[in-house]
């Protein structure tokens, strides 16, 4: 049991080497360690208030992209309606003017057609006329007297028109 339990002169050794190990670690290692932890801990707490501040301009960012994808939707509607209007009032404008245009072109369409049928009316009275002064020449240049010779001569002188 010996070999287990240190003399009382080994301790003795120990005890003043560790504490003079201790002072040499604390009077040329313990402030250059301390400080060096220091400058670690205030690194990570710079980076995180980095990464904070980053993350904030993030979400700003964000939502100010939110906000113009919102004003570009709300100006690309209202671009499009305009578009419709004008489209709309352009078609209605053509209606209407095809509409103008057709009932012009049906009112002398209209005119013409009363104008070839007076013409036409005329150009039958005309004829009439000149076939009636004919056939009265006719008439009574012959001597009708008699009902039958006029029935037939009226006959005859129908069938010379047609013919």
């Amino acid at each position: 049991m010996e070999l287990l339990t240190p003399g009382i002169g080994l301790i003795f050794w120990q005890g003043i080497i560790f504490l003079l190990l201790l002072f040499v670690l604390t009077k040329y290692a313990w402030k250059p360690i301390t400080d060096s932890l220091k400058e670690r801990e205030k690194f990570i707490e710079d980076s995180l208030g980095s990464a904070k501040k980053a993350e904030e301009e993030l979400v700003n960012i964000q939502k100010k992209n939110e906000e113009l994808l919102s004003e570009a939707r709300k100006e690309r509607e209202k671009i499009l309606s305009e578009a419709k209007k004008i489209s709309n009032s352009i078609k209605d404008d053509a209606k209407g003017s095809a509409k103008e245009m057709a009932d012009k072109i049906i009112s002398d369409a209209k005119k013409v057609i009363e104008s070839e049928k007076n013409k036409a009316m005329n150009d039958v009275k005309n004829t009439l006329a000149e076939l009636s002064i004919n056939i009265a020449e006719k008439v009574i240049k012959k001597d009708l007297s008699k009902d039958s010779s006029q029935k037939k001569y009226v006959e005859d002188l129908i069938k010379e028109i047609k013919g």
